[in-house]
């Protein structure tokens, strides 16, 4: 027993001081036969408090505020020459829901998982469960967020999903690191890059029916530009088949495709970010010219090396054919928010350095709901947003 001990205890210590930065996790290498391989576990929770009119439901509670937990999460990588393995969870989520194996082919809590290889920086190939490479802040990490979450604009995109994925990234310059598990700009590059997938059906969108498979595919293409942290710009197309899910027969009438259309910008210039997006949905959970449009803007500045002030507005417009009263709706969701870093080990603004922050941070945000909100005669019927003002308190710690 007692030797066991001192093994667990050795072994501990070993992984400690084999251990990279707090960035990247913490990691154990091992020789296997002639190739160096390397395991590296990491995670993340994001603790939270939510209130006001557009979080409670005073009809139904008098509580005045909700705690929880919007994201807990642990994973690991692994590297073995040129190949390359990601499995990542989420403790928040559901596990043994098997209406959601469907499309996804995994329980909701397996958020990644998929193996890929790195025949070169230009071509990357992946398959398994992957983001789809289809806009622009949802391809970024939970982690490393502006705000305290991802806006209504989130609802709009393909979400993760089990397929086949080619990818490259800073073509046309040398220099350029890449690991192989890239799933949107985390680095500064210099050159072009690009993604490719195919994949089931994308039911974990919630532009997508996710009940029952009606048969098909999704899709989605993106292609970027970077020259280093100061510009990056992607614009991407996305489509999944028959998104109203199995209605009478696979494919009637009325089980339209559902596509949209990405752009961002994302700039970090020192102290000050600027990043703007842009999506064009259509045929939203398969009904015909269902469609929904949304903007967002978002400005970050850091007041002090722990301080940062942060605005992101969010617009979003619809048009709903079918629907014959109401058909047009507008939302407006703006987050005025205060980023606070516990721990900076960097005092300058680099992406790097704002990257390492957010390890262990404190967010502030308040939500201000305009356009057709709760009460209007034209309430909004767009997938998700605040439809009256809220405040979010959330701490984060990642490793």
């Amino acid at each position: 027993m007692k030797k066991s001990m001192i093994k667990l205890a050795v072994g501990a210590a070993t992984v400690l001081l084999m251990a990279t930065s707090a960035e990247a996790g913490y990691t154990m290498k091992k020789k296997v036969g002639d190739v160096d391989t390397k395991l590296t576990i990491f995670g993340f929770a994001q603790l939270e408090m939510r209130g006001g009119d557009g979080v409670i439901d005073s009809a139904t509670t008098d509580a005045p505020v909700e705690f929880g937990a919007q994201r807990v999460r642990l994973g690991w990588k692994y590297v073995a020459g040129n190949i390359r393995g990601k499995v990542f969870l989420d403790f928040n989520q559901a596990h043994d829901d098997l209406t959601k194996y469907t499309g996804a082919a995994m329980p909701s809590m397996v958020k990644d998982a998929f193996i890929s290889y790195v025949f070169d920086p230009a071509l990357v190939v992946k398959a398994g469960l992957i983001k789809m490479p289809n806009g622009m802040s949802f391809t970024m990490p939970g982690w490393n967020l502006d705000i305290a979450e991802r806006g209504f604009d989130k609802k709009l995109v393909l979400e993760r999903n089990t397929g086949l994925m080619l990818s490259g990234r800073g073509i046309g310059w040398k220099g350029n690191k890449v690991n192989g598990f890239e799933m949107g700009h985390e680095r500064p590059w210099k050159g072009f890059g690009y993604d490719v997938m195919v994949a089931n059906q994308a039911e974990r969108s919630a532009a997508v029916t996710g009940a029952t498979r009606a048969g098909g595919l999704s899709y989605a293409v993106r292609g970027m530009f970077d020259y280093t942290e100061k510009f990056h710009m992607e614009a991407s197309y996305a489509i999944s088949e028959n998104a109203k899910g199995y209605v009478v027969n696979p494919t009637p009438a009325d089980n339209q495709d559902y596509s949209n259309i990405n752009v961002g910008v994302d700039s970090n210039l020192g102290k000050l970010s600027l990043k703007a997006e842009y999506f064009n949905a259509h045929n939203i959970l398969g009904e015909k010219d269902r469609d929904e449009q949304v903007f967002t803007a978002t400005a970050g500045y850091f007041i002090t090396p722990a301080l940062e002030g942060v605005v992101k507005h969010m617009q979003g417009s619809t048009s709903w054919a079918s629907t014959s009263a109401n058909a047009d709706t507008n939302l407006g969701n703006t987050y005025i928010g205060l980023n606070i870093f516990m721990s900076m080990p960097y005092s300058d603004f680099s992406r790097k350095a704002k990257r390492t922050r957010n390890q262990h941070k404190v967010v502030l945000n308040y939500i201000v709901a305009s356009g057709d909100t709760a009460g209007s005669t034209n309430v909004w019927n767009g997938l998700g947003g605040y439809k009256d003002d809220a405040f979010i308190a959330q701490y984060q710690f990642k490793f």
